[in-house]
């Protein structure tokens, strides 16, 4: 019995721990320290992430980490003003850019180890909806979290930080509409729970449309059609993140809001199927929408700063620097150089990167928040989990 106890005890409590130590790694490297006038333009930016995994994991967002990139304390000493947080529902076991089925999930694992509610252990829209609840929870506790789920949230929380609070605030995301379940009727629980932005796909093809890393790599369905028009009905943020080129071309063409990539890179600096190239970034840009570039290899073909700056520069150069911002898929199963508290330095990659006062500030979060406000429903009622 003692055996099968301290079993038990391996599996349930330090397993999860184990599990985001070695996928969630930071390895720092020596950056040259940001001036004092670089460190104020940092602060008085108003900084928005538009994609972190945290949620997944099991720990809790408003205290401090030992382990992972983001949390509370860490957001506020990154000036983050915005945190965009994404529900990851389903992870393909053996998981690669190049090719995926959908027909396993290595989270049914994570969400038993990690003693997740049992209607969470097998579907999708449950996780989400515990996401959505786990985040709810930790803002009812916290006078320091915020969820934005309305442009007047959105106007409240600025105007809290512009009065001095140190006010986070979280908008929830979604990684995959496959949490749909083949039911419409779903996008709109997912909506009333607060999720306010969704990716179509994530590493698989879905009802919804194909993955860039799927089996089939097709369009959108004509269910995705459906999905698309009431994401917009909503006021749900379309990510087009893991999308298929077929897709991309499919939501651009049904596109009458702003769309986004929430974390990505650029194939001009980095030639991963999950960039984009110069064409698709071109009519992104005309919908008025905004790329977020990550900070791991995968995105950026490195992880230092000046990686993150070089492929932000890459879409400034092409289409201006109003469509390109933060994404920085932190917690997302990523090894990065650098840490949410840390962002100063990529304030200083920008600046370096020739990007002037007002482009570097409407690249940390400007551009962001003058999407949410043309997208993000306003004066009506939502319900939170």
């Amino acid at each position: 019995m003692v055996g099968i106890g301290a079993l038990a005890i391996t599996f349930f409590y330090l397993a999860p721990d184990m599990l985001e130590r070695r996928f969630n790694r930071i390895t720092p490297a020596d950056y040259p320290a940001p001036s004092a006038h670089v460190r104020q333009l940092h602060a008085a930016a108003t900084v928005v992430d538009l994609h972190g995994d945290t949620l997944m994991w099991q720990r809790s967002i408003l205290r401090a980490a030992k382990r992972g990139h983001i949390d509370l304390p860490r957001l506020q000493q990154g000036n983050v003003a915005l945190q965009v947080l994404s529900s990851v529902t389903k992870s393909p076991k053996g998981l690669n850019y190049t090719r995926n089925s959908g027909d396993s999930d290595s989270l049914v694992g994570l969400a038993i180890a990690q003693l997740q509610p049992p209607q969470t252990w097998f579907s999708p829209l449950q996780r989400s909806l515990w996401h959505a609840r786990k985040l709810a929870a930790a803002q009812r506790t916290s006078d320091q979290l915020m969820m934005v789920r309305r442009v007047e949230d959105l106007d409240r929380l600025l105007q809290a930080r512009a009065d001095g609070e140190s006010l986070v605030g979280a908008m929830l995301s979604i990684e995959g509409l496959h949490n749909l379940e083949g039911d419409r009727d779903n996008l709109q629980r997912l909506f009333d729970a607060g999720f306010r932005m969704a990716g179509l796909t994530h590493f698989f093809d879905n009802r919804v449309a194909g993955s860039m890393h799927g089996v089939d790599k097709g369009g959108l369905t004509e269910f995705g059609v459906q999905v698309v028009a009431d994401m917009q009905q909503l006021g749900m943020i379309i990510d087009l993140a893991h999308l298929s080129p077929t897709a991309i071309d499919d939501v651009l063409e049904l596109a009458t809001q702003p769309v986004v990539v929430s974390h990505g890179g650029v194939q001009a600096l980095c030639d991963v199927n999950r960039n984009l190239n110069d064409d698709q970034i071109r009519r992104i840009a005309a919908t008025g929408g905004v790329i977020g570039i990550g900070y791991w290899s995968g995105a950026v073909c490195g992880t230092s700063p000046d990686h993150v700056a070089a492929a932000m520069k890459h879409v400034r150069d092409l289409v201006g620097a109003q469509h390109v911002t933060l994404g920085s898929d932190f917690d997302g199963a990523v090894q990065v150089a650098f840490d949410t508290s840390q962002l100063v330095f990529v304030t200083d990659a920008l600046r370096r990167a020739g990007f002037s006062e007002p482009e570097i500030t409407a690249a940390l979060g400007g551009n962001a928040l003058r999407v949410l406000r043309a997208t993000l429903p306003s004066g009506t009622a939502t319900t939170g989990q």
